[in-house]
């Protein structure tokens, strides 16, 4: 089956850096679009960072300047790169991937498909 795996999350003080890995099994990662998301309890999810098959990167607003993604398709994993975290970075994060569609040879959106379990990051002043 496939699986998304995510670590590095933690708690850090403003100012500090994190990195996020996702590890997938059960696919080749980057066929498709992958990318992270995060969530706050009573809050709609939020993009933070997506990556194409050809390493084309879009970062959402809130965190340009400050994050990126990047990959290692050796090791079928993404990264998230977070940089200066600030208390409103405090979220769950979420690795997601599209999911093929033979019939078409296509993808799925980046949230339209699979999910990792979510990774805890929480900053604090």
């Amino acid at each position: 089956q496939v699986q998304l795996e995510e670590a590095g999350g933690g708690s850090v003080q403003a100012g500090e850096n994190l990195r996020l890995s996702c590890v997938a099994s059960g696919l080749v990662f980057n066929r498709c679009g992958r990318g992270w998301f995060r969530q706050v309890p009573g809050k709609e999810r939020e993009l933070v960072a997506t990556i194409t098959r050809d390493r084309r990167t879009v970062l959402g607003d809130s965190v340009k300047g400050r994050f990126s993604i990047s990959e290692d398709s050796e090791k079928n994993t993404i990264y998230l790169q977070m940089n200066n975290l600030q208390t409103e970075d405090t979220a769950v994060y979420y690795c997601a991937a599209g999911r093929r569609k033979a019939s078409q040879g296509r993808c799925t959106a980046v949230d339209d498909g699979y999910w990792g379990q979510g990774t805890q990051v929480t900053v604090s002043t």
